[in-house]
């Protein structure tokens, strides 16, 4: 939001209060509190009729400083409240250092130096001493506006050159200078400034996060208003924000993810090509057992079959029930598809259709959203005279398990959670939420309710959801999907910025409908589009008004689909460990290229490729032509389907067909690599292949990888290369199973079941 009509003046009715000169300050072991005047104080006469700002400075975590700035501090918090996982103030290990007019708080490698000589102003340091970003002189505030609102707002400055990213899925460009976001979720498609997934988190390309702790709206202004700073402002009477140290971007994504929860690691087989019914497309299980069929018979393999929305009746979402003239026998066409090794997937919502018999039961039993008067909260987009499930009613979470707990009696392994976006804000909830602060965090509570259920019915590490929305800690429930995009290269690029921008937000796990959701691709959108999706976290084939299925746009289409399939199963060992790797660290499996490369500033601005893991750089093409322009990091790169090297740091331009895209190994990766090209949740360790790619960087190289099962390394392999003799040296730890060694920049291959040596020169 902005308060300013240029750098001299205020907006028309706005008026502005700013921390001016520090009047007292509390310093305890661990934490200050510093009480800022609004106006310099010349004498005692001053300090009458004047606003005064309380600001707290504290550390939740180690390597994070927590700032509140409060104005009135009698105004009740209803609620709800981001939970912190990871919020250990015991452990944080702060510390408070007062030299003169100087103070200072310390957690880990962060330091927040407050000078009480001079103009209102704080300064973040690194651990070397380097200003990572400041509060300036207007950077704590409170405002009001026209319409009575009361707004705190603060600023941080950006250096020169400095880079914002993060915020959420967002589909406007992926640096975000110059960009206002308002964190408010909203159903606005990926062609919009709106998003599913609002998390009040930045991440800068000068080594710090910023977390804003508030769960309801949140506008952020960056470089927007003030060109030199980022400004974020609440309507309320506190703001509480947190800054994150690095040094690296991974070093802030994992502190930010230790304190608001990391990933679970989703089931292996969630990992393979899902297929859906797609939605408004006409099917029963004749439907749907053709397309398995199909799938087979040419060779695709198919790992989940989702059923979207009209496996219920029309006019009656949700209320669980298969639609008895289309599908007669649904347990029994359940169990002949899970006899083929098929997962299932089904699509729910929040939402109750005044139709539905759960309407009745719920308005009953006081299940369903109310409005201040007590009437029960309706409108008919969407579904006629539909309501909205209280979640924050303990019982209304039960009622709403036990309609899916028979889903999963059938056979159901999983959930899309689609919606939780339409929530409005003129209503009552249960416990006595905030209406504007549940807003966005209803969608925590909703996918929470079903994520738990699915662990408390089929197992720890069993449990995946297939989820829209999402707001901060949202991570702990993957996996998340890109929402509704149309079926176009623009599309297919919005998609990407959108993931990216959530994998920088703390997001492990990522997904997008294969081929566009609005309308029907054209083949060659959809050949291209199947390329980057079975490229990315989990791969989905979706759709609105068409199917599909691959034969559906040619058979070249159906080869792509094989080809992409086949090459995500075999990458299974090294992929599944980069899902537990974001499991266990909160790095994401889908990194944006700064995100590896931090030191090389051409990467700061890449947004068309990213890399899958720390070792596969993969750059989808957005062209019919086959035309792509990506960028190559430094060093010798070698083209995993090809086998052909290119050498960086170099822009490349390349043409490629529709069964290839540029997929480059980094040098010095050892890539496990599956023998089962049939399924992505088989026997990694049988036929087990480890591809060690050159060339050696220093004299003597050790690679550690591993090949995770459970998400503890069940193997570990250890390659040690010595680029003087040309000799590489693997040895195994945990596992006497057999594999083989490749090194390939000379083809020499070596198998064995201890240590391995293999003459490359």
């Amino acid at each position: 939001m902005k308060f300013t009509d240029g750098f001299w003046l205020m907006r028309e009715g706005v008026r502005a209060c700013y921390a001016t000169e520090i009047r007292d300050l509390r310093v305890d072991a661990d934490q200050f509190t510093a009480y800022a005047a609004v106006k310099q104080v010349h004498e005692r006469g001053d300090t009458l009729n004047t606003p005064l700002i309380t600001v707290d400075c504290f550390s939740p975590a180690e390597g994070i400083i927590g700032v509140r700035t409060t104005h009135h501090a009698g105004k009740v918090n209803h609620g709800p409240d981001f939970e912190f996982p990871g919020l250990d103030t015991t452990t944080a290990a702060a510390r408070t250092r007062r030299d003169g007019t100087v103070t200072e708080l310390t957690s880990g490698p962060l330091t927040l130096r407050m000078d009480g000589d001079g103009p209102w102003g704080m300064t973040f340091l690194d651990a070397r001493g380097r200003r990572l970003t400041a509060v300036d002189s207007k950077g704590t505030a409170f405002a009001t506006t026209p319409d009575g609102a009361h707004h705190m707002f603060a600023q941080l400055a950006l250096d020169v050159g400095e880079n914002v990213y993060g915020l959420g899925e967002r589909f406007t460009p992926y640096v975000k200078n110059g960009q206002t976001v308002d964190i408010w979720q909203a159903d606005g498609g990926t062609s919009s400034e709106q998003a599913y997934k609002n998390i009040p988190f930045y991440l800068s390309s000068r080594g710090y996060g910023v977390f804003v702790n508030h769960p309801g709206k949140v506008s952020f202004e960056i470089g927007s208003e003030s060109v030199g700073q980022v400004q974020f402002s609440v309507e309320d009477q506190s703001l509480e924000y947190y800054v994150v140290a690095g040094p690296t971007p991974k070093d802030i994504l994992a502190r930010y993810t230790a304190l608001t929860g990391r990933p679970a690691l989703p089931p292996a087989w969630s990992f393979g090509l899902w297929l859906t019914t797609s939605f408004c497309t006409s099917y029963d299980e004749e439907t749907v057992t053709s397309f398995v069929d199909g799938m087979a018979e040419r060779d695709i393999p198919l790992s989940v079959f989702h059923f979207d929305c009209f496996w219920m009746r029309e006019y009656q979402w949700s209320d669980f029930q298969w639609d008895p003239d289309v599908f007669p026998d649904p347990a029994g066409m359940l169990a002949r598809l899970k006899e083929r090794g098929l997962r299932i997937s089904m699509w729910i919502n929040p939402y109750i259709a005044q139709k539905s018999p759960l309407f009745a039961e719920g308005a009953e039993h006081n299940y369903l959203v109310r409005r201040p008067d007590g009437d029960i909260w309706q409108w008919d987009l969407w579904q006629p005279g539909m309501a909205l499930v209280d979640f924050t009613n303990p019982a209304a979470r039960e009622w709403y398990d036990a309609k899916l707990r028979v889903l999963l009696d059938q056979g159901v392994d999983c959930f899309k959670t689609d919606f939780g976006e339409r929530v409005p804000t003129d209503v009552v909830w249960h416990d006595g939420s905030d209406p504007e602060r549940m807003h966005n965090y209803y969608a925590q509570i909703y996918n929470r309710t079903v994520f738990e259920l699915l662990e408390k019915e089929r197992g720890h590490g069993e449990a995946v959801l297939f989820a829209r929305s999402a707001t901060a800690g949202g991570q702990q429930f993957p996996v998340h999907w890109g929402g509704d995009c149309f079926a176009s290269f623009t599309a297919m690029a919005e998609s990407l910025r959108g993931g990216l921008s959530l994998s920088l937000s703390g997001f492990g796990f990522w997904s997008h409908d294969i081929g566009g959701f609005e309308g029907t691709p054209d083949p060659a959108v959809f050949k291209r589009w199947l390329a980057f999706g079975l490229l990315s976290s989990h791969s989905r084939l979706h759709g609105n008004v068409s199917y599909r299925v691959p034969w559906a746009f040619g058979d070249e289409a159906v080869d792509v689909a094989r080809k992409f399939t086949l090459l995500k199963h075999r990458l299974m060992p090294y992929l599944y460990g980069v899902a537990a790797e974001a499991h266990r660290t909160g790095i994401p499996m889908m990194r944006p290229m700064l995100l590896e490369f931090p030191a090389d500033p051409t990467t700061r601005m890449l947004d068309r490729q990213y890399m899958l893991g720390p070792d596969l750089l993969v750059a989808p093409v957005f062209t019919e032509d086959g035309q792509v322009e990506y960028y190559v990091p430094e060093g010798t790169w070698t083209h995993l389907l090809t086998g052909e090297t290119v050498t960086g740091p170099a822009w490349r331009h390349e043409t490629h067909g529709y069964d290839s895209l540029p997929l480059l190994v980094r040098p010095g990766a050892v890539l496990p690599w599956g023998a089962d090209d049939q399924r992505p949740d088989g026997d990694w360790l049988d036929g087990l292949t480890l591809r060690v790619f050159g060339p050696a960087t220093s004299t003597t190289d050790t690679v550690v990888t591993s090949v995770d099962l459970t998400g503890a390394a069940s193997a570990v392999f250890r390659v040690v290369r010595d680029s003087a003799s040309g000799s590489t040296r693997v040895t195994a730890e945990g596992t006497d199973r057999p594999y083989r060694v490749i090194v390939e920049e000379t083809g020499a291959t070596g198998q064995g079941t201890g240590t391995v040596e293999v003459a490359t020169a």
